[in-house]
């Protein structure tokens, strides 16, 4: 099994205490992120990577070294973000040792070892932008009948309400500079728990295959023999627009659309790409993951020929009940998105159909007062 011996290299590297691993931070202590105060994960509609939601979301994982947990005295996080996320893995390490051994038990039991039956299957599901109200139909029944969800950050906790009593949750969400599993350990997990006949949901925000890495799981898992089912999800462009009243297409203003990650591999404020196409008036912009680098992207666009009086518009955790917005002409929209605060997820909207929204009369209203 892929995760057993990927389980058996995680248990060595502890004992024999990698380079790259502090070896007093790996100490396996409960879970500190149970008394972790963060305003901002408390207020987030979505699974921050230390909020009291995440913990008791996932306790099934901790439950040998959880005990009693009002007796935990509060503890602090190192700044070795690496250390904590070996931690976590290393604390979760016997129940997902348990969790494989009970599924391929119950594959035993009806009749499927040896395998008899084949593997499991593998959902890519998109929940959408946050609301629940926006989850496909098909989307909910199969959240309901998994036997193992591995969850992203963006998925809202609304829609992780309407997992089944009997389901197992496990978070594998990404920020930046912490990421709870890398894209390999993720790859692992999927096809290990597949191949034990589970069915295994992969939950992701908004659509799994727009910025969201749903084709690389897709033909990681196909090149193992695993099958693999594709649930749409409404992505954030069009959740978000719709919520604003912003048409992404309109006949004689916009005649296309372009979705662009705001987000370079390589990290940094500068993007990844920006084409001298991506500047054009009668296109709609819409960028993803791009708060850190948006600054240098509103530059290069104007330097291309876009004009600096672009109607333009940031949301945050839009479609939840925390959703901020600022409008602004594409000159000015950086600065306003740094005095108000925005935080991630935020999604940038440039074109001139952002002026089409009822409310860019309302913003451009109570700028003039």
């Amino acid at each position: 099994m892929a995760l057993v011996n990927r389980l058996q290299s995680f248990s060595s590297s502890y004992s024999l205490s990698p380079a790259h691993i502090k070896p007093k931070a790996l100490n396996l202590n409960p879970i500190c992120s149970l008394h972790y105060n963060n305003s901002s994960s408390s207020s987030s509609p979505f699974t921050e990577k230390h909020s009291i939601e995440r913990y008791e979301r996932d306790q099934w994982l901790y439950k040998n070294q959880l005990g009693n947990t009002e007796n935990i005295a509060p503890c602090t996080f190192p700044s070795d973000y690496d250390s904590v996320r070996q931690n976590d893995i290393a604390l979760q390490l016997p129940e997902l040792k348990k969790l494989l051994q009970v599924l391929r038990e119950k594959r035993e039991s009806e009749g499927c070892g040896g395998g008899k039956c084949g593997p499991g299957n593998v959902f890519l599901v998109g929940t959408g932008p946050g609301d629940p109200e926006l989850l496909t139909l098909k989307a909910v029944r199969v959240i309901q009948s998994a036997d193992l969800l591995l969850y992203d950050r963006l998925v809202s906790n609304d829609v992780l309400d309407l997992v089944g009593a009997d389901a197992r949750l496990l978070y594998v969400g990404k920020t930046a500079g912490y990421h709870s599993r890398t894209q390999e350990e993720i790859h692992e997990l999927l096809l290990s728990f597949a191949e034990a006949g589970a069915t295994v949901v992969r939950l992701k925000g908004g659509d799994p295959l727009v910025f969201g890495r749903g084709g690389e799981e897709m033909d990681f898992l196909q090149q193992q023999g695993i099958h693999v089912k594709v649930i749409p999800g409404i992505t954030a462009a069009s959740g978000i627009a719709a919520e604003l009243g912003i048409p992404l297409t309109h006949r004689g203003v916009a005649n296309s659309v372009r979705f662009l990650t705001g987000h370079s591999r390589k990290g940094g404020t500068d993007p990844l790409f920006v084409a001298e196409n991506a500047a054009d008036p009668d296109s709609t912009l819409v960028v993803y993951m791009g708060l850190s680098t948006f600054p240098s992207l509103a530059l290069k666009l104007m330097h291309h020929g876009l004009p600096t009086n672009t109607p333009a518009v940031a949301v945050e955790r839009g479609t939840t009940p925390q959703q901020r917005m600022v409008f602004g002409e594409l000159k000015d929209l950086a600065d306003k998105i740094t005095t108000a605060g925005l935080l991630s997820p935020t999604l940038m909207i440039v074109g001139k159909v952002v002026a089409l929204s009822p409310l860019w009369m309302v913003a451009n209203d109570e700028r003039l007062t």
